[in-house]
């Protein structure tokens, strides 16, 4: 299996022809989900004793297997999160993988964590964070969400009286869902703050004057949303920040999915606080046009999270010798074991400049407010709310649940567009609307109106 041979070299030069047209290629096909039997069906046994070729493997990829994914860059795809990495971030994460870099410590991973840590400079820089600040790349918003709670309960903990508490989170029902997930993986309590409108300092201080003596004690941490994924609504940052620090409580700012904006002149006045927070998370593989999967975790101070996630043992002890010193990545989150990640959009920004990247998500943001007017101005829709960043909800008038539901699988299945419903809370109840998120800026007005037009 590692030997060089013709047929290595021959199914190189093909992996590398199809990466050439996928990079280069002006329009994808937005593919469709199909059944495991159905593909089963089309591929038969593919993983055997003797192997059924690299050829004969590659071409059931193209044939069968590419066609049942959704390409995240397609200028349709306006559903969740999407994606639209740079070519030039996705050339280099080929040779990211090539280069075969453990990027857990400086010692092995040098100068693929050097250009990682060029990178998070800008990042940071973004954030107005004060000097001393840093941060990792991650595998998404979720683990660098979790690597800051850890953080802070951690910090928490040193106080011998909690070591035995079971630790409490403040953040709202707008906050991403990955926030529950780390709390349970972490073993803490969340109380919601029962509003997707914007959380401000009131809302937080009024939270904790509910609070049980025990729960007041227990209470180490708020998470406020730069951005929700929803609806792009941004926290009221200055004002929970000044709460965190009056009632010294670590504030940490998810904005996994909006903090590409700090990067946009014309909104980052909107961030303002965000400079005050302990830790933020942000993910470049959204709206930094990385290729999956790069998240970031940046904290305010970086010592505390070395002293959280600093790994232990006999084997790793040389990588803390004075020989192997440098930034080691792993000391600073939860995962031991990484790649360079953040290798792609070191290579991206390098090739294009910061200009580049605030024009890109301008055009984002731009996208959201040209669909919010053709919206206002089209009888059949209507605006749930202002479009925020770049996400719009709007609702097609006289419609069901059921009908967004059809009307998504319709569209996915000939292959136009993929546009989701989500919720909304509406007074007490949640009502069933539609979504755009625009990441992509080659998504066009067109584009827009089409799938507008589509829910005639």
């Amino acid at each position: 299996m590692h030997k060089i041979d013709i047929e290595l070299i021959e199914m190189t030069l093909d992996v590398m022809k199809y990466a050439i047209g996928r990079i280069s290629a002006t329009e994808h096909e937005i593919g469709k989900p199909k059944k495991t039997e159905e593909l089963k069906a089309l591929v038969g046994e593919t993983v055997t004793e003797k192997g059924v070729g690299g050829e004969y493997a590659f071409n059931l990829w193209k044939e069968h297997l590419a066609n049942a994914n959704v390409p995240v860059d397609h200028p349709r795809n306006l559903a969740f999160v999407p994606a639209s990495p740079t070519r030039a971030a996705i050339m280099f994460d080929l040779v990211t993988s090539a280069s075969s870099i453990h990027g857990a410590y400086w010692m092995e991973g040098a100068g693929g964590i050097f250009c990682e840590n060029e990178a998070m400079k800008w990042i940071v820089s973004l954030t107005g964070l004060p000097e001393g600040a840093f941060g990792v790349f991650t595998s998404g918003g979720t683990a660098a969400n979790l690597s800051a709670i850890v953080t802070a309960r951690e910090y928490w903990r040193r106080d011998d009286s909690n070591k035995r508490e079971k630790g409490l989170i403040i953040t709202s029902i707008g906050a991403h869902s990955s926030i529950k997930a780390m709390a349970k993986v972490a073993d803490v309590d969340i109380l919601l703050v029962d509003s997707e409108e914007r959380l401000t300092g009131e809302d937080l201080q009024k939270t904790i004057a509910t609070l049980t003596e025990h729960q007041r004690k227990c209470l180490f941490a708020v998470v406020a949303t730069g951005g929700t994924t929803n609806a792009g609504i941004i926290d009221d940052l200055e004002g929970i920040a000044e709460i965190c620090q009056k009632e010294k409580l670590w504030c940490h700012v998810d904005a996994a999915y909006g903090g590409g904006a700090l990067a946009a002149d014309s909104v980052r006045h909107l961030f303002n606080g965000i400079e005050q927070a302990d830790s933020i998370t942000i993910d470049p593989h959204k709206w930094m046009f990385s290729p999956y999967d790069c998240g970031a975790v940046i904290y305010k101070n970086p010592e505390l999270a070395k002293q959280a996630h600093s790994q232990q043992g006999s084997y790793l002890d040389i990588f803390k010798d004075e020989g192997a010193h440098g930034f080691n990545p792993t000391d600073y989150q939860i995962q031991l074991t990484r790649r360079v990640r953040g290798l792609p959009l070191w290579f991206s920004l390098a090739t294009h400049g910061t200009d580049r990247y605030k024009e890109a998500v301008e055009r984002g943001l731009e996208l959201a407010q040209i669909a919010g007017r053709m919206i206002e101005e089209n009888p059949m829709v209507e605006l749930v709310r202002e479009p925020s960043l770049s996400c719009v909800l709007y609702r097609r008038i006289g419609w069901e649940p059921s009908d967004y539901t059809h009307w998504t699988y319709e569209n996915h299945k000939k292959g136009f567009a993929l546009v989701t419903p989500t919720k909304w809370k509406n007074g007490d109840a949640f009502e069933t609307v539609s979504r755009f998120c625009f990441i992509n800026p080659d998504t066009t007005e067109n584009d827009i109106q089409m799938i507008l037009d589509s829910m005639a």
